[in-house]
């Protein structure tokens, strides 16, 4: 009688070692993301502390640490944060809705494209500065204005992605789907929400960050708390530690808040087989 446990010892091994590998890429990929900041940061640091430089335009990390420090034992830091964030997430929640529906719409009908998509594009070319005397003119200096802009900024790219999506679906899944005899909600379901999704979540992605870029000009007029007003603060006391660290927080927070789309839309997106995906990226 031949025994099978040297078979199945074999081959446990390599399962074993596959996911023991897979663990440590998933623990890997932050710390690479991590290299090229930290490195620079630490480089700088060695600058200023060998007396190369004096560090009063372009502070060294140590200092941007102690201001953060600083503005969060006083709560001024928790208090700004707060505040863009609020912005930032009403802002993008209006962006998200109006663009999504415009794009679906202009997408999946042809009259509408035809009626909406050149003025949506002709809005798209204003500058993001342009905005913001005729909201304040509308709604005031208060929230709504600054509230109204960053969904403004997100909007575009949402309704860009949307409708360039329905419209690159592939015409021959769409035949089978009427083969099939699908109906319109059915159609949408099964064929072209699927098709579509990869490239909205790359739409949101784009739009998140178009809206932490407009609630920096938001913020620059008429606010008094804000990361986007604590940049101001330190521009006008001359303090650019503050300025970097006002950065360095709008930096980590955009980071963070993409992250979270990210890990969101994972589950719907894992029936891909895509070429990053392949390589563990």
């Amino acid at each position: 009688m031949i025994s099978d446990a040297p078979v199945l010892q074999q081959s446990s091994e390599p399962a074993e070692s596959a996911a023991a590998a897979s663990r440590l890429s998933r623990y890997a990929r932050p710390v690479l993301g991590l290299l090229l900041p930290v490195t620079l940061a630490l480089g700088w640091e060695l600058v200023v502390w060998s007396g190369w430089s004096n560090g009063r335009l372009v502070p060294p990390p140590s200092r941007i640490f102690t201001t953060i420090t600083e503005l969060a034992r006083s709560g001024e830091l928790v208090r700004h944060i707060t505040a863009t964030l609020w912005r930032v997430g009403l802002g993008f929640a209006f962006g998200v809705v109006a663009g999504t529906l415009l794009g679906a719409i202009s997408g999946y009908w042809s009259l509408a494209r035809r009626l909406l998509d050149p003025t949506v594009q002709a809005l798209r070319a204003i500058p993001s500065l342009a905005w913001v005397p005729l909201f304040i003119l509308w709604l005031g200096i208060f929230e709504t204005s600054k509230i109204a802009l960053i969904a403004v900024g997100v909007f575009f790219p949402v309704y860009l992605g949307v409708m360039g999506a329905i419209l690159s679906v592939d015409r021959k899944i769409v035949e089978v789907g009427r083969t099939f005899r699908l109906s319109g909600f059915a159609m949408i379901r099964r064929i072209l929400l699927p098709a579509v999704l990869p490239a909205y979540v790359v739409s949101l992605r784009v739009g998140l960050g178009l809206g932490w870029m407009f609630v920096v000009a938001a913020e620059l007029i008429g606010a008094s708390e804000g990361l986007g007003y604590l940049l101001l603060d330190g521009q006008q006391l001359g303090k650019p530690a503050q300025i970097l660290a006002a950065i360095v927080i709008f930096a980590i927070l955009g980071k963070l808040t993409d992250w979270l789309i990210e890990v969101a839309s994972a589950p719907f997106l894992r029936w891909q087989d895509a070429f990053g995906r392949a390589k563990g990226a």
